[in-house]
């Protein structure tokens, strides 16, 4: 089965991280595939990447200005991004190209709602002057102004958005924070653990070191929490000092009280139920046996030699894994390489051991 034809089966069953990789592994065998990016922008959207969504939508406008879906992916994403104007002339242009196709219109509205909202809020800041007929007018129109320059001031020092949007979850032992930041290496990344500090450093050549030091909700253990630096993301997870529900990452005075996390007497606490007609798992259990099961393997021969290869792929930038792929796709098998720019110049020879004979295979 193709790389596509999986990735719209993981999509189609909710498995939207494992569509998105699928379908960057399919793009790394086909990159001019228009197609491909408005999908894979598609997952980005369900996986709240937007800012990733708008670059692959781009990327298929580029390779085919005519695909109305792409334009769709475009606007939907920057909708989330409060990016209206940019929004809406995706589209016009989507609707134009896909005549009848009322999701167009639908998002076009909400895109003019959005602004007149916007252009209603500035209103309110700025009043008209009127000038003044007596010494007291005066005295009050002087007043006026001042309040208008504070309120200028105001809107011109605010503090511009995040370079890096984040978002978090909470499970009975951890928080589990995710910072957004597409394709940063893990050597211009620094990140320590207080008692109840985070300081995340993002520190990329020729760009504004980016800074993000929350005091947190609650107390961790330094010595326990881990960071892993992603191609996509950089995934935080905060091992808990004591069993509470965060209601929030950063800590507040007036920050709601938290609910204790307390087993059911006889059985272990269980992660939320959801509707499906799927046969239910228990989790907890399954991630538990799957560690112990990989503490305690013990492998030889190929089967060592493929982990120690799926380790080096998992913690690969993308360069490494697209070297590796392509080297052991066109070698069939027979050569796995990390090196990008000797692989990504030629197409790459098999190389059989000695006394075998190569041949071809599928996937």
């Amino acid at each position: 089965m193709d790389l596509e034809k999986k990735a719209k089966e993981a999509f189609v069953d909710d498995n939207f991280e494992l569509a998105l990789d699928l379908y960057t592994q399919a793009l790394l065998m086909d990159p001019n595939n228009a197609n491909l990016y408005a999908d894979r922008s598609q997952a980005n959207i369900k996986l709240n990447y937007f800012t990733e969504a708008v670059a692959d939508a781009n990327r298929a406008i580029e390779l085919d200005s005519s695909m109305s879906k792409a334009y769709l992916r475009k606007g939907t994403a920057c909708i989330k991004l409060e990016e209206y104007q940019t929004a809406k002339a995706a589209l016009e242009v989507g609707a134009i190209i896909a005549k009848g196709d009322l999701r167009f219109n639908r998002l076009i509205k909400e895109c003019e709602e959005h602004m007149a909202e916007e252009i209603n809020e500035l209103s309110k800041k700025v009043t008209p002057i009127n000038l003044p007929s007596s010494g007291s007018d005066c005295v009050n129109l002087v007043t006026e102004t001042a309040k208008e320059v504070n309120t200028v001031h105001d809107l011109l020092t605010a503090p511009a958005k995040p370079k890096y949007r984040h978002d978090y979850y909470n499970t009975q032992t951890e928080v589990v924070l995710t910072i957004f930041s597409k394709g940063i290496p893990s050597n211009n990344v620094v990140i320590d653990f207080g008692e109840q500090m985070l300081s995340v450093t993002i520190d990329m050549p020729g760009e504004d070191a980016y800074h993000f030091q929350p005091r947190l909700f609650g107390k961790i253990v330094p010595e326990k929490c881990r960071y892993q630096v992603l191609p996509s993301k950089i995934e935080i997870r905060l091992l808990k000092a004591e069993s509470l529900t965060w209601t929030s990452l950063e800590f507040s005075k007036d920050k709601v009280v938290p609910q204790k996390i307390i087993a059911s007497s006889g059985a272990k606490a269980q992660k939320p139920a959801y509707p499906s007609s799927k046969p239910k798992v228990d989790w907890d259990k399954l991630e538990a046996q799957v560690k112990k099961e990989e503490k305690e393997e013990k492998l030889d021969g190929d089967a060592a030699l493929n982990k120690l290869f799926r380790g080096i792929y998992q913690d690969a930038d993308e360069d490494t894994r697209r070297a590796m792929l392509k080297s052991f796709i066109e070698s069939n098998g027979t050569v796995l390489s990390t090196n990008w720019k000797e692989v990504g110049a030629k197409k790459v020879e098999g190389s059989p051991p000695d006394g075998m004979e190569l041949k071809k295979w599928e996937i």
